[in-house]
C-alpha cells in the first residue's frame, strides 16, 4: 500500500514538475521602442490619458508628469495627481531618470527611491511629440500620455491598435479623468 501511494505521489510530482517543461508558454516578442528620442523635445509636462492599474496610482485623477534636466545631466521627474477626484488632495512623487540605451534614448531607468529602479520604455511617440506611450519590457505597466489634457479619439484609437499589435491587453487600460476633458 505504501509503495502504491509513493508511486502515485512520485508520478504526480513528476507531472507537476515536468509538465510545465514539456509545454512552456510561448514567450512574448521583445517589446520594441521608438527608433530615436530627442530628450530636449521630450522634456516638459505630459498629461496621463490612460494607464494600466497599479498600486502606486490608486484613486489618482488629473495625473501629470513633468520632466526637466537636472544640473548633473539626469532627468528630474515630478509626478502629480489628485486623490479620489478632481478636488482631492494633491499627491506628489519625485524621481530621477537616466538613459539606459544611448543608441535610441528610448529606454530609460527611473528611480523614486534607492535602491529600486524601474524600466521606462518609450514605445510610441507622436511625430511632433504631442503624445507618448510608455511601457515596460514585461508589459506590466503602461501609460498613454499627451501634451494636452484630452486626446483626439482617432489618435487614441491608433495608439490602441498599435498596442494590441505589440502584445498589450488594451482592455486593462483605465482612462484618466482630467479637468475639462
Amino acid at each position: 500500500m505504501f509503495q502504491r501511494i509513493a508511486a502515485v505521489l512520485g508520478l504526480s510530482l513528476t507531472l507537476a514538475c515536468c509538465g510545465k517543461q514539456l509545454n512552456p508558454p510561448a514567450p512574448e516578442p521583445e517589446l520594441a521602442v521608438v527608433p530615436s528620442v530627442d530628450l530636449d523635445r521630450y522634456l516638459g509636462t505630459w498629461y496621463e490619458i490612460a494607464r494600466y492599474p497599479n498600486s502606486f496610482q490608486e484613486a489618482c485623477t488629473a495625473t501629470q508628469a513633468t520632466y526637466s534636466l537636472r544640473p548633473d545631466g539626469l532627468i528630474r521627474v515630478v509626478n502629480e495627481c489628485r486623490q479620489g477626484g478632481l478636488d482631492g488632495k494633491i499627491k506628489r512623487a519625485e524621481a530621477k531618470a537616466w538613459v539606459a540605451d544611448p543608441s535610441t534614448r528610448a529606454k530609460l531607468k527611473v528611480q523614486f527611491f534607492w535602491p529600486f529602479r524601474g524600466d521606462y520604455w518609450i514605445i510610441d511617440l507622436g511625430e511632433n511629440y504631442e503624445y507618448a506611450v510608455v511601457g515596460h519590457p514585461k508589459r506590466k505597466y503602461l501609460w498613454i500620455l499627451s501634451r494636452t489634457r484630452a486626446m483626439d479619439a482617432h489618435v487614441y484609437q491608433g495608439i490602441l491598435d498599435r498596442l494590441r499589435a505589440a502584445g498589450y491587453d488594451t482592455g486593462r487600460l483605465i482612462r484618466t479623468v482630467q479637468p475639462g476633458s
